[in-house]
């Protein structure tokens, strides 16, 4: 029997049921049904003022889209950086206030100058779910050096793969990670990456599980050895709006991997506004993710 003779299968492959929210809920939604109207209205004044309101600027930008397909340019003459915004404010998680995140973000920062990382140069992050993950993310953008995160589940072939594609400069990894109680050896699979990726010139290696494993002299270095020693203090370096933030690539299960850029200037007033319309997040909420950041 075909999907057209079983109309019940059919009716469900086209759901077209709508559900309204509570009344109560709905008034309290940050996004309201004026948004929509102003944004069709005029959608390139919409998010010129989100990003003024939401975003801290270094310099403004003066032209909100250039659109020569197939290309887009978001917030053209715009200077920003994504750390300066994220750890710019005082407040609280369950672990780290943002201060004590700040600091360890310009410890991280500042290791990576001293290894000769600068504006432009991409850095690989190869590690299990543990706060050196975002703090070297936030450190890269603290600088101005593109990131790429590989899924710490990845082989030794894959994450050279993408090395190689971004040409990292530096790879940033952890002696291990726990997996449903097991130790994945990353620092194993990394170094077996490194033999086929020549742009990487510096490993720095986390202290996460604390079993032994190999370090290469005059290219890998203990996390603990090279970023705790640092200065508490990082100035950010301004960047471009359009100035690569990170690259991630697709998974490859049925293709090489691409590499998917993503720009400063747009990525961080598109998560802004996300965050605040379509998630609704308000200022007394925990905003939580499951999904491993590799991904």
């Amino acid at each position: 029997m075909s999907v057209e003779q079983r109309p019940e299968i059919v009716t469900l492959m086209a759901e077209r049921g709508s559900f309204d929210p509570p009344a109560a809920f709905a008034a309290r939604a940050n996004a309201t049904p004026a948004l929509y109207d102003e944004a069709n209205a005029d959608f390139e004044a919409f998010w010129a003022r989100e990003a003024r309101e939401r975003v801290d600027w270094e310099t403004p930008f003066h032209t909100t889209l250039k659109w020569e397909l197939p290309f887009a340019e978001w917030f053209v003459g715009g200077r920003l950086n994504m750390s300066y915004n994220c750890l710019g404010e005082p407040g609280d998680t369950r672990t780290f206030t943002f201060r004590d995140l700040l600091v360890e973000v310009a410890r991280c920062a500042n290791a990576l100058k001293g290894l000769g990382v600068g504006q432009g140069d991409r850095v690989a992050i190869y590690l299990p779910m543990i706060p050196e993950l975002p703090i070297a993310m936030l450190a890269c953008a603290r600088i101005g050096a593109p990131h790429t995160v590989v899924f710490g589940g990845f082989s030794a072939e894959a994450l050279a793969g993408r090395i190689n594609d971004a040409e990292a400069k530096v790879l940033i990894t952890a002696d291990g990670g726990y997996r449903r109680g097991n130790i994945v050896p990353l620092k194993q699979s990394a170094d077996q990456a490194m033999q086929e990726t020549p742009t990487v010139e510096r490993c720095i290696v986390v202290r996460r599980t604390g079993h032994e494993v190999p370090m290469t002299a005059g290219r890998d270095l203990w996390w603990d050895d090279v970023v705790e020693r640092q200065a508490a203090e990082c100035p950010p370096v301004w960047v471009d709006s359009e100035h690569m933030l990170y690259l991630l690539y697709t998974s490859g299960t049925t293709a090489r991997p691409n590499g998917i850029v993503h720009t400063t200037g747009g990525y961080l007033v598109g998560t802004s506004v996300t965050h605040h319309y379509i998630f609704d997040i308000k200022p007394d909420d925990v905003f939580w993710c499951a999904a491993d950041i590799g991904w």
